[in-house]
């Protein structure tokens, strides 16, 4: 069983939901997203996803549009960020990394050569963002058989038959985008949410962690009902675009320690 398998076999054996924070590779700047991985786990995240920068984040609002930007002008690359999560692996064996990207960067280096250079680095598990299940039977095999978790989004707008693609390529998690629109959006129905989360549970037994428009630990609290996670970006993002270099992990600590307690029921 993979970290992330574990993970959720843990939470669901305590009664517990995930936390699963996003940040981009690089930002703020190239030396600080080790410190930050280390500091969200110190915090109270269960796992981490891990933004790869491109220059055309279709799927992501201003606020991590912004971050891939900044990213990119660090000079964040792929390689870079595989580096990253190798150096994070030395300390840390336990908590699992999910890259979050697009397929641009994984295509320029090759599936396979991505693949492999990402189990070596210690990844659990990959997001396309702008790959549809339907695309890439053979990209989600070669994740499964190097051991890593093909990831892949549902929203509200899922067909039935999206919805059943979906459930059958994904492992690890199904990411639920909780809206119609960009990352940081805030109009979320939670009882919209509710009736479609309980559809895809209907369909399979994978853990569903929910995403887009997560913004407070009441909103996290809220929809974190319908969910076994709940991922939080743009506020995070926010957070470290907005403090200091003396500030930012102490303030990204206090807010990802106030999800962790909603969550938690504290």
């Amino acid at each position: 069983m993979g970290r992330i398998e574990t993970v959720f076999q843990e939470l669901k054996t305590e009664g517990k939901k995930g936390l699963i924070p996003f940040v981009t590779a690089g930002d703020p700047d190239l030396s600080g997203t080790l410190p930050i991985l280390h500091a969200l786990v110190e915090s109270g995240a269960d796992m981490i996803e891990l933004g790869i920068p491109f220059s055309d984040p279709m799927a992501d609002g201003p606020v991590i549009q912004r971050a891939s930007e900044r990213a990119l002008a660090n000079g964040m690359t792929l390689l870079k960020c595989l580096k990253i999560v190798e150096e994070f692996r030395i300390t840390n064996k336990l908590t699992p990394i999910v890259l979050m990207g697009y397929a641009n960067p994984i295509e320029h280096m090759g599936i396979e050569v991505f693949t492999q250079k990402a189990k070596e680095a210690g990844v659990d598990g990959v997001l396309v963002v702008d790959y549809p299940p339907e695309e890439c039977t053979e990209f989600a095999s070669i994740l499964k058989k190097a051991g890593l978790s093909p990831i892949f989004l549902l929203a509200p707008t899922s067909s039935p038959e999206r919805i059943s693609h979906v459930t059958q390529a994904s492992s690890g998690y199904i990411y639920y985008v909780s809206l119609k629109g960009v990352t940081g959006a805030s109009n979320v129905n939670i009882s919209e949410v509710a009736t479609i989360t309980d559809q895809i549970r209907a369909k399979t037994s994978t853990p569903l962690a929910i995403g887009f428009g997560i913004r407070d630990a009441e909103s996290a609290k809220k929809l974190s009902q319908s969910a076994d996670a709940v991922i939080i970006g743009s506020k995070l993002v926010q957070i470290l675009e907005e403090s200091s270099s003396d500030t930012r992990l102490q303030s990204l600590k206090s807010f990802v320690s106030e999800i962790r307690s909603a969550l938690d029921g504290q």
